[in-house]
């Protein structure tokens, strides 16, 4: 076909959908075993459908993804605690107790790591498509506040698309409102979303965070020390907060991590020196989770 679509003689789905979706009333077609498979809500959430719901979740965002022309992402972890500069002054006039007032100041220390993200996502997004079509680089982070808002406002503020990976929480967390709305995504599965973050992966970038940024950068460094995923760069802001939560030394020196697994990231300060190590050690532009 002319369009290079590929022809098909069936009736599209989406047309029997609709038609099958209003029946004529009869007991019959009024009671759920009659619904086409893939319209009963019921029957897609039981318990036996997980695998099904599995391949749903890696499916949607892999298709929209390719369809956009994202070849390559920089993953952007982080708190989504962390204020952006002008929330500091809210945040303490708010803390009520000396021990809210003592994490307060230590958030607020920690600030500046907005616009460092802010300001790399920006670099990142104005990295040329290298053939014209294909889009590297592209801004990928949570989708929520603080961290993730900043690396997805950078990259609009460049007048660039980017990526926004949301789960589902017991407490709404909406995406932010730097998300390219067709590029903004909701994961019922944390492993899905994870996946997602990596397939595409060119760099990353690590910011001061909490359980969640830490599940994130340890299985990212078991997949590239075990060469289940190529290596990339990836980048740890605040060499000071990561010495002090993480003693990556004594791992090694414990012995259950090898001294040259520490090579694996490389600690830096500012948005500036993190892309020029990526610009000098950027991973080739291609798929580098293992198939």
């Amino acid at each position: 076909m002319s369009d290079g679509q590929t022809h098909r003689p069936f009736k599209p789905a989406a047309r029997e959908a609709d038609f099958a979706a209003h029946p004529t009333p009869t007991a019959q077609t009024e009671h759920p075993a009659y619904r086409l498979a893939f319209q009963d809500h019921d029957f897609l959430l039981r318990e036996e459908l997980r695998p099904v719901r599995f391949q749903l979740e890696l499916l949607k965002p892999e298709l929209l993804l390719t369809e956009a022309g994202i070849a390559s992402t920089f993953v952007f972890y982080g708190s989504a605690r962390i204020p952006a500069p002008e929330e500091v002054a809210a945040l303490e006039a708010a803390a009520d107790t000396p021990e809210r007032k003592a994490v307060v100041a230590r958030l607020a220390a920690k600030a500046r790591y907005y616009e460092e993200a802010r300001r790399l996502a920006h670099l990142a997004s104005c990295e040329p498509c290298a053939d014209g079509q294909d889009r590297h680089y592209v801004v990928c982070s949570g989708g929520g506040p603080s961290i993730m808002e900043a690396a997805n406002r950078g990259a609009h503020e460049a007048g660039g698309i980017s990526v926004g990976l949301n789960v589902v929480l017991p407490h709404e967390q909406l995406p932010n409102a730097f998300v390219t709305p067709g590029l903004s995504f909701q994961f019922h599965y944390f492993a899905l979303r994870k996946m997602h973050f990596l397939m595409r992966a060119r760099a990353v970038a690590v910011f001061p965070g909490g359980f969640g940024t830490f599940d994130e950068l340890f299985e990212l460094l078991t997949l590239v020390q075990t060469g289940k995923m190529a290596a990339i760069p990836i980048l740890l802001f605040g060499r000071e907060f990561w010495e002090r939560v993480v003693n990556f030394e004594a791992l090694a020196e414990e012995g259950v991590i090898a001294h040259a697994d520490l090579k694996l990231f490389h600690f830096v300060e500012t948005a500036e020196e993190a892309w020029a190590h990526v610009c000098e050690h950027g991973a080739p532009a291609e798929v580098l989770m293992a198939k």
